[in-house]
């Protein structure tokens, strides 16, 4: 019981840090390709003085290396599509959609590790899903970022699962495990990069000089820090768990943001029975793994 629950404080400490991002991808000016390579990139410097001061730098196997070298590219395109979305609609729409990662883990997880479908979490998820759908409802001008929004959800699933396949694997430290995916992730945008400029040539790729501290928060305390809590209690917790407590990141961003920017003004009556929904099935869950008799998994 109290693994379980010192585990769970960890998870929603690094669920309430997540959920200042989307306050930053409101301020930040840069599109998402652009915004994500120095996130990233911020993110591995600090990470690496961190580990170089620990002394906790190590090299591993290059297989291992590719694969969570992957697993990286996967999250950059989560955090470039979470960008993009927020800034196409507001924070409160795009960080409410990433609710749905719980439902696309129900599908992804039994086919990838080819487990059984698990019926409560269905059910769990449907509850989120629901939840989705009445926020879908709201001002049309917002369903391009609520798209964005569901493909943001798809692709942070998918990473969780990977995830936990590689660090079973690899048996490397989530600290090793963060570094490596975050370089992956850089390497990745960095081949992108010349292509967005192809396609965007009048955005700019280069920060303003109000983006430089809002990108250095971003990149150290609200990425390091609560991917280090994310990635710990992966360990030992499901996916379907973890991205359940995820639920709760919108809650924490709405608040902010009505406070920094007076977003409650833009959304009504079913956005609020939305967040209820998955407000409830992230209780559900909670109380279902903290009273569960059998060991977290």
């Amino acid at each position: 019981m109290k693994d379980k629950t010192f585990t769970l404080i960890i998870l929603h400490i690094a669920v309430f840090l997540a959920g200042w991002t989307g306050i930053f991808g409101k301020l930040i000016t840069l599109s998402g390709i652009p915004l994500v390579w120095y996130r990233m990139i911020t993110s591995v410097i600090v990470l690496f003085v961190v580990l170089a001061l620990m002394r906790k730098i190590h090299r591993t196997k290059l297989n291992y290396v590719l694969k969570i070298g992957g697993c990286g590219a996967l999250l950059a395109m989560h955090w470039v599509a979470f960008f993009a979305s927020i800034q196409v609609s507001n924070v409160s729409i795009g960080v409410a959609c990433v609710a749905t990662s719980c439902f696309f883990t129900t599908l992804f997880d039994p086919l990838v590790n080819g487990k059984k479908f698990q019926w409560k979490n269905i059910g769990l998820s449907f509850i989120a899903i629901a939840g989705i759908l009445f926020i879908f409802s709201i001002d049309v001008r917002y369903r391009l970022g609520i798209a964005l929004g569901l493909l943001c959800a798809a692709l942070y699933s998918l990473f969780s699962i990977l995830n936990i396949n590689v660090a079973e694997e690899s048996k490397e430290d989530s600290a090793t495990m963060l570094m490596y995916e975050l370089l992956g992730g850089v390497v990745f945008l960095t081949f992108c990069i010349p292509l967005f400029k192809m396609v965007y040539p009048a955005l700019p790729v280069m920060p303003t000089g109000s983006d430089i501290p809002s990108l250095l928060l971003l990149g150290s305390i609200f990425t390091v820090l609560p991917f280090l809590f994310q990635l710990q209690a992966l360990r030992k917790l499901s996916a379907f768990t973890v991205n359940m407590a995820y639920n709760l990141e919108p809650l924490y961003s709405i608040a902010i943001a009505a406070l920094l920017f007076g977003e409650l003004q833009e959304v009504g009556f079913s956005f609020w029975v939305g967040i209820v929904l998955i407000v409830l099935s992230v209780a559900l869950q909670t109380y279902s793994v903290v009273h569960s008799s059998k060991p977290i998994n």
